[in-house]
């Protein structure tokens, strides 16, 4: 489907692109050197510090709680033009996910203390919902809390939690109550800090060297019952809430548009085995083709979803959104990997740093390729993994054919 902009759109996607030229070059460094959902930390927190003094951090939240209100046409240019620019992406855990659920959920009291934060990178969010024995499968969580007083009291283990190390705010889901069905008996709790007496954080060093997950540790943790979204036992509610907002979003066909010209460029000096350059391969010609096929057929979609076709408003829409967009990133990423060849295999994790001295030893491309491929190989599952999110799709179908 293709969808005409008005001059007024145009209009307004001049102003987007001349603004987003204005981004600092260590912006601009840390976009190359982004290999995950989550790009480098202080520079992307400082840039969205820029973007929500413009007043364009939240696009899609409320103008009353700081939102631009766009247009659905205008998120769209706004992203696709962000994305073209490689520029890092916003760090999700509070613009695109905690702070929508306390827009649609919180008290008035948690909106007022949270936001402010959230929208202008003074906090980050970490999420504590997954643990060693409950993943996918997240309602077996036994992350205990215990009501006294005005506080729960908190035992259990949290993992995968992401830049813990680096938060200073956490949402989570701990179990309030065994009885009844496992997802009856669980809470959604806020944190407003992360060095609460009886925590501990230990950073995971992931496949690329990085320590961007984390094992968080509660023992005998208290914390303000004022905290709660919701009500007690409910959690499970809320969290299904959140997770709409963590699964939806557009923007990821003008992404991988932009690694495939990374991709395409990368290929002119790379050596075919079948000898000149791998560009001049028709083997290479018909994967990059298919590739990019599938990255018309994701960007058709998201232009759907902006022009008012009733798939919007389809309760499986972000189930549908996550999957196209976690496996093209792992089509995108194994390409990646397969033209950079042995360039990808050195792990580089000081060139990696945004301002690093360390000399790379090819170019950007080689640099993230291997991260970025290793680090895709998660997006088939966070966030629900794909079993779950086509399980969903599947009910929705269901409903609407009885």
């Amino acid at each position: 489907m293709d969808i005409e902009f008005s001059p007024a759109l145009e209009a307004f996607r001049a102003e987007v692109c001349a603004f987003l030229e204005t981004a600092p070059p260590d912006v601009r460094e840390a976009g190359r050197k982004t290999t995950s959902v989550f790009a480098p930390f202080e520079t992307v927190m400082a840039w969205q510090k820029i973007l929500s003094e413009k007043g364009w951090a939240a696009p899609n939240w409320p103008v009353e709680y700081g939102g631009t209100g766009w247009s659905a046409e205008q998120k769209y240019i706004f992203n696709e033009e962000y994305a073209r620019r490689r520029l890092p992406p916003l760090l999700p855990n509070g613009l695109k996910m905690v702070g929508p659920l306390l827009i649609e959920l919180g008290s008035e009291e948690q909106k007022q203390k949270h936001l402010p934060g959230i929208l202008n990178g003074d906090d980050y969010w970490t999420q504590g919902y997954s643990e060693p024995n409950a993943g996918s499968d997240l309602a077996s969580l036994n992350c205990s809390a215990v009501r006294d007083g005005d506080h729960y009291i908190i035992n259990g283990q949290k993992t995968w939690t992401t830049l813990a190390f680096k938060a200073n705010r956490m949402f989570m889901l701990v179990r309030t109550s065994s009885e009844g069905k496992k997802q009856q008996g669980i809470t959604f709790l806020l944190l407003d800090r992360v060095d609460y007496p009886g925590m501990e954080i230990r950073p995971i060093i992931g496949l690329d060297g990085k320590p961007e997950q984390c094992e968080v540790f509660f023992n005998d943790v208290r914390v303000p019952v004022s905290g709660r979204v919701g009500a007690e036992n409910d959690g499970w509610s809320v969290a299904k809430s959140l997770l709409k907002h963590e699964r939806g979003g557009l923007g990821d066909s003008a992404a991988m548009y932009a690694r495939l010209e990374l991709i395409r460029a990368a290929a002119q000096g790379t050596p075919s085995p079948f000898g000149g350059m791998m560009a001049d391969d028709p083997t290479f010609h018909q994967a990059i083709g298919e590739l990019e096929a599938e990255i018309a057929s994701c960007a058709a979609y998201e232009r759907m979803m902006v022009s008012g076709h009733p798939i919007a408003q389809d309760p499986a829409a972000p189930s549908i959104t996550k999957v196209i967009g976690s496996e093209l990133a792992q089509k995108v990423s194994t390409m990646m990997a397969k033209v950079s060849g042995v360039n990808a295999l050195p792990v580089q994790s000081q060139a990696l740093e945004v301002g690093s001295n360390t000399a790379m030893l090819t170019d950007d491309f080689d640099l993230i390729a291997m991260p970025y491929y290793l680090l895709s190989r998660a997006t088939t599952i966070y966030a629900g993994s794909d079993e779950v999110q086509r399980d969903l799709i599947a009910r929705s179908v269901l409903a609407q054919h009885r």
